[in-house]
């Protein structure tokens, strides 16, 4: 009896949690306008975001930029820049092989 007790409270319970209930903004916004010269608010367009030139350098090859590596700045020179995947391929000095490393990584000078 206990059991069939339980499993009906749990079950009312849980019905009671999927019904939405009705809220104070609902309400008002499914309600028509009054004639008495109410006017629902226009919509506020937020501002598109727009990306920060700081936050992306615009890389070309040949570029001369600071790379931190192994938790050190060094000098280098862009080989190639790939934005899309956000990797750019650089020739560090005093070194002869090139090194891919990512975007935020880079400093432009």
């Amino acid at each position: 009896m206990t059991r069939i007790m339980f499993a009906v409270l749990l079950l009312s319970l849980s019905i009671a949690a999927c019904e939405p209930g009705p809220t104070e903004t609902n309400s008002n916004a499914n309600s028509p306008a009054k004639a008495s010269g109410q006017i629902s608010p226009a919509p506020v367009q937020s501002p598109s975001p727009e990306t920060s030139p700081a936050a992306t350098p615009q890389l070309k090859a040949g570029d001369k930029v600071k790379v931190t590596t192994n938790g050190r700045i060094s000098e280098a020179t862009i080989v190639s820049a790939d934005e899309k995947t956000g990797q750019v391929t650089v020739k560090l000095q005093g070194e002869t092989r090139e090194k891919t490393v990512a975007i935020r990584d880079i400093v432009k000078q």
